[in-house]
């Protein structure tokens, strides 16, 4: 796909921004002072490239006139990405749906720093399939299954799987025993955006998420479980796992923020996206789909 031509502005992944209000004379120097982290020669390799294009597809150069509103679509990149040495597996692909098994450290989306280390990117490139969209998210920390829409004719139908909650997931986790609960066990709580923004916890009030918990196995060095959101609220697993005292092993989030440091690759977040099951919308055929990795 040759992203200089206008079929870009159909293209998922590309960022989009609408200019905002200043006395600029042309769109680079409004891009420039609006993103500060981006210096002028990366914008103007990236419009050399044909990377940045305006609400019609056309691409922008070094003296297309600013105006307020107007909408410029890039593509995110960053300078000497590190790779992330693992790969990612591909377990089934059809006409509508991609399902991939993702490691952990790797990124499903780009952000921060990570846009070609991506499950997203790297399987457009595997694929030759640039109309993939994930259709629900796990952490960058978090291995296992995450599905794809290949198709966007077909892309509404699947998406509603998990905003109307007719998808059955189930996690895996390791962490220390808790003795004193009778399983299966719920928890429910009001989980918010917390400090710092990255982080959630829990407070009082009407509970927005669900998990029930069930024992797998109990270890010398600790027990494993499977976990069942019922919702899904960013961290949800790893913050009721924690509220019950049984933080996931590897957690450097919760209960405490660990001091930030370099991915450490020998100890990985203790969680996998086991497996998946829901009656396909399109055949109305039961789909179940279940991770090759371990914990």
């Amino acid at each position: 796909m040759n992203p200089s031509v206008p079929s870009f502005i159909r293209d998922a992944h590309a960022s989009t921004v609408h200019l905002p209000s200043g006395a600029w004379a042309t769109v680079l120097d409004c891009l420039c002072a609006h993103f500060a982290t981006i210096d002028r020669v990366q914008w103007l390799d990236r419009i050399g490239r044909g990377r940045v294009l305006d609400g019609q597809g056309m691409p922008v150069t070094p003296h297309t006139s600013y105006r307020e509103g107007l909408r410029i679509h890039y593509y995110r990149e960053v300078v000497d990405e590190l790779p992330i040495p693992f790969t990612e597996t591909v377990l089934h692909v059809d006409e509508h749906l991609v399902v991939a098994d993702k490691p952990h450290f790797l990124p499903v989306t780009p952000a921060g720093g990570f846009v070609e280390q991506t499950l997203l990117r790297r399987l457009i490139r595997r694929l030759d399939n640039p109309e993939l969209v994930p259709l629900h998210r796990i952490d960058r920390l978090t291995a296992g299954l995450v599905l794809f829409s290949a198709n966007r004719g077909s892309r509404a139908a699947y998406q509603a799987l998990f905003r109307e909650r007719r998808i059955d997931k189930r996690y895996e986790a390791l962490a220390t025993a808790l003795p004193a609960f009778e399983f299966p066990l719920s928890r429910r709580s009001r989980i918010v955006a917390g400090e710092p923004f990255f982080r959630m916890q829990e407070i009082d009030g009407d509970p927005n998420s669900e998990t029930r918990i069930e024992l797998i196995e109990r270890g010398e060095k600790g027990w494993r479980y499977a976990l069942f959101p019922v919702t899904g609220k960013k961290h949800q697993l790893r913050v009721h796992m924690a509220a019950l005292g049984t933080p996931i092993v590897g957690d450097a989030l919760y209960p405490a923020l660990a001091e930030k440091a370099d991915d450490d690759y020998r100890h990985p977040l203790k969680l996998l996206a086991h497996s998946l099951a829901f009656v396909d919308p399109l055949s109305g055929a039961l789909r179940r789909f279940e991770s090759r990795l371990t914990l």
